[in-house]
């Protein structure tokens, strides 16, 4: 069976908008115009209300219109293209927290997770309103039916059949040829990528990530004895290529983390001929590439953006995934595709892990073998996309005007800078004051930088809440001492 066979239909929506889409980007819509109204449109294309309305949400959240109050849709102008973060590029500012303030900062963050009545934007994990627990529930019930003794034996150690079979079946809609033979289950993605780093590193080495890069990866790094090599990155297209492999010449990098899809936080999602590109540069220097493709999913083109695991062809790809973003979180179900370094991975997990988890496995296996998955991806997306939009929206309205914000594809992170002389770890302590939680820049990296820039999770629905929780950070940030 062809890859496309098992795609699902594009939505109506998605027509509509790339036909907006094309005449914006032709010039035939230019700034500053209206477009018709959702009536109007429902009218003559002879779609639904919500079919209209979504379309113009998928547009919001590309950056390409805006909604007026009172008024309807625009096309963007100047002004919106300019609020986009400039490339990072890596350098330690002249003072900032100490390495151990920003470990307690840490700590601190994690810790309002538990914490009773908080706004969590730092979360990085969808709203629970947003997941399908009833339909998990059915499906955990009907694991305990299946598996011998209700699930409390030892599964084989590669991991659930049923997961890694549906997995596999997935990966197909971007070309994959893995089978179930090819993955190994983990306890969420962050077991993976430790595995992944155990198997192809030893403690001293250096390994090359984005920068800013998810926090996680940086403690991770540190906690085996590794080194990191933050490179630049455009909050675009992502890593720097041309400066990746001046290092791989000098023999600087013993492996690469990069998330390609929908990189945490900044949210760029690398192109395929710059993923093309990377995985040939990598094999040339045999040099491995832990791919964290946790966001993939979570599109809001027509299509899944592809992996670098799409041009693996020597296995020196090792592509870590989860459903930790997409459907549950407290589950812990993740998994690999380690390529030439099964065995190792396979070793690894044997003496430090063990047996997965039965019963979540076979859950989430089950839930994807009915096709119930893809239909809440639908829905997800749709609704990810709209949050996008509108906390764009929020922020460009309520934060300082030299406030520049991310305009990601995917996901539902947004990394936003501020005036330089905004220190968000002060902000995040001011808000907690409100009971809003932010993830402060200066978490994003080992070296002092960003100390200017959040992480905001649109993983929240926006409503009333929100959007006046976005208003008081406004204020309090136009209210801030910057030199003029």
């Amino acid at each position: 069976m062809k890859p496309d066979a098992l795609r699902p239909p594009v939505h109506k929506y998605l027509v509509v908008a790339a036909r907006l889409e094309q005449q914006i980007r032709q010039g035939l819509l230019p700034a500053g115009q209206k477009l018709p109204s959702v009536r109007t449109l429902s009218r003559e294309m002879q779609l639904s209300i919500s079919t209209i309305l979504q379309a113009y949400y998928a547009l919001e959240a590309q950056g390409l219109v805006e909604a007026r109050p009172q008024s309807g849709y625009y096309v963007r102008g100047a002004r919106r293209a300019s609020a986009l973060p400039g490339r990072t590029a890596p350098h330690p500012a002249p003072a900032g927290p100490r390495e151990e303030d920003v470990e307690s900062l840490l700590a601190q963050v994690f810790e309002q997770v538990v914490a009773p009545h908080r706004l969590l934007f730092s979360q990085g994990v969808p709203a629970p309103a947003l997941l399908p627990i009833a339909k998990l529930n059915k499906a955990l019930l009907q694991a305990q039916r299946e598996l011998p003794h209700a699930g409390t034996s030892y599964e084989p150690l590669q991991g659930n059949l049923l997961l890694r079979r549906q997995i596999a079946r997935y990966a197909l809609f971007w070309g994959s040829s893995l089978t179930d033979e090819d993955l190994v289950t983990t306890e969420g993605c962050t077991s993976a990528l430790a595995f992944c780093l155990t198997a192809v590193t030893r403690p001293g080495d250096t390994i090359a990530v984005e920068s800013p890069v998810y926090f996680g990866v940086l403690q991770l790094a540190r906690s085996l004895g590794l080194r990191l090599l933050e490179l630049p990155t455009d909050p675009v297209t992502g890593v720097d290529l041309a400066a990746l492999a001046r290092h791989l010449a000098q023999g600087q990098v013993q492996a690469c983390l990069f998330i390609p899809n929908f990189s945490n936080p900044i949210g760029s999602c690398m192109p395929d001929a710059h993923k093309e590109q990377l995985v040939g540069l990598l094999e040339r220097y045999r040099v491995p590439l832990i791919e964290d493709d946790l966001y993939g999913d979570l599109h809001f083109g027509a299509h899944r953006p592809k992996p670098c695991k799409a041009y693996d062809q020597h296995g020196w790809v090792l592509w870590c995934g989860s459903v930790s973003k997409t459907l549950a979180p407290g589950y812990r179900v993740g998994w690999v595709a380690p390529g030439r370094y099964l065995e190792a991975v396979l070793r690894i997990k044997k003496y430090r892990a063990g047996r997965s988890p039965a019963l979540t496995q076979q859950a989430v296996g089950n839930f994807l073998a009915t096709g119930r998955y893809e239909l809440h991806l639908r829905r997800l997306r749709q609704t990810l996309a709209a949050n996008c939009a509108r906390y764009q929206q929020a922020i460009l309205t309520f934060f300082p005007p030299d406030t520049k914000v991310s305009q990601p594809q995917g996901g539902f992170i947004l990394w936003v800078e501020l005036n330089r002389a905004i220190d968000t770890t002060q902000l995040y302590h001011a808000l907690l004051a409100h009971h809003i939680v932010i993830a402060p820049g200066r978490l994003f990296s080992l070296q002092t930088q960003y100390t200017h820039c959040l992480r905001l999770s649109y993983g929240l629905p926006f409503d009333e809440r929100v959007e006046q929780s976005l208003q008081l950070m406004g204020r309090l940030l136009q209210d801030w001492p910057v030199d003029s």
